[in-house]
């Protein structure tokens, strides 16, 4: 088996890559659930330490989640282990009904139906991207599937190529049309858009949200750039040492965070001290209405979006940073630092004095140890 793309074994059953005779979201095909999965490496840096703990989650067929979070929190393992490339410790996945891990239970990952595209994208440079994308497939049918997958990634003209002679995001397609070929149940990407650059990694990404949504496959990214976990992502599972923390949709995530963790993780974030009683929390810039009740100090949740510069003299403009369709001015507020979002031109500099206003709906807050 080749890790590096699909790692599918079967034949006649496997949905078909073009999009015209592909699998829809109503299909049934794809569904992927994880329970209370652990796993721990036996040698690194840590022996013995947990990688997953206690990890539960549920991806509907023919949707699209991302696995968001730092390096080193585990959303490679969970992905690895999805695709048969870890066994894990104790715990249960099931793909389609079928438990592929479990108690007694251990499906190879060729037997999976699994395609999986890594960051490096694992290219054989001594053949062409045609045999590229055949690379492990049965002969019976072999010429259609490489056809069928390198017109749906928009590479047709390119068979006879060699992979050196290709853009970056050439390559990524080609990559993308060899764990399709197979026409596994489940695609997991791994960073796949890490290797590009700025520009490019926004476009290829764009093609390859389109691309998968016309197949219509269940998808798992990881990522730890939250950006193009909102972009791709149905939903967002937000992992930490081990743990999913959160899963909801890209709005719901950034809107109502479950934990000062997540709150500070996902977007810009200030977390501004003040004192709340009631539904309400009292800050230099007025009242603020909260989400639920709280009384006592808390720490509550403003978005750069939800304030705007005012004049006044009750802050520092302490930095303005320039992006071309927006800027970010960074504010001292009681000393605190607390960060607004405004248009291209801010008409600010470091060390004026101005005031901020609230122009948000009600706040989320979290209570402070004080201790």
């Amino acid at each position: 088996m080749n890790t590096a793309q699909s790692v599918d074994a079967g034949t006649d059953h496997h949905r078909d890559p073009n999009p015209s005779s592909g699998p829809g979201t109503g299909s049934g095909v794809g569904e992927v659930r994880v329970a209370n999965l652990y796993h721990r490496y036996p040698s690194g840096k840590n022996p013995g330490e947990e990688v997953l703990l206690d990890v539960s989650l549920d991806i509907a067929a023919g949707s699209s989640l991302a696995l968001l979070g730092p390096s080193g929190c585990g959303k490679t393992t969970l992905l690895r282990s999805i695709a048969g490339l870890e066994r894990p410790g104790s715990g249960t996945i099931t793909i389609d009904g079928d438990v592929v891990a479990g108690p007694s239970v251990w499906v190879p990952a060729e037997r999976r139906r699994v395609g999986m595209v890594f960051q490096d994208w694992a290219l054989f440079p001594h053949l062409s991207v045609a045999k590229n994308v055949a690379y492990g497939l049965e002969r019976t049918g072999r010429e259609d599937r490489v056809a069928a997958g390198l017109a749906l990634v928009g590479l047709a003209d390119l068979g006879d190529r060699m992979p050196a002679t290709l853009s970056g995001g050439q390559q990524q397609r080609v990559a993308l049309a060899r764990a399709l070929a197979p026409r596994p149940r489940v695609l997991l990407l791994d960073e796949p858009f890490s290797n590009l650059d700025t520009g490019l990694r926004a476009e290829v990404r764009a093609e390859v949200h389109r691309l998968l949504l016309d197949v219509g496959i269940t998808a798992v990214f990881v990522t730890h750039d939250q950006e193009e976990a909102f972009v791709l992502g149905d939903r967002v599972a937000v992992m930490n040492q081990g743990r999913i923390v959160q899963v909801d949709t890209p709005h719901n995530l950034y809107a109502a965070p479950s934990s000062r963790w997540v709150a500070e993780f996902v977007g810009e974030a200030s977390l501004f001290a003040c004192s709340a009683t009631g539904d309400k929390a009292s800050t230099p810039f007025g009242q603020l209405e909260l989400e639920q009740p709280h009384n006592g100090p808390v720490d509550v949740l403003l978005r750069p979006e939800q304030l705007a510069l005012t004049a006044g003299d009750s802050a520092t403009v302490e930095l303005v940073e320039f992006y071309g369709h927006d800027a970010m001015v960074y504010l001292s507020v009681d000393g605190q630092s607390v960060r607004v979002r405004t248009g291209p031109n801010p008409g600010v500099r470091r060390g004026d004095r101005v005031a901020m206003a609230f122009t948000g709906d009600p706040v989320r807050a979290f209570p402070r140890d004080v201790g």
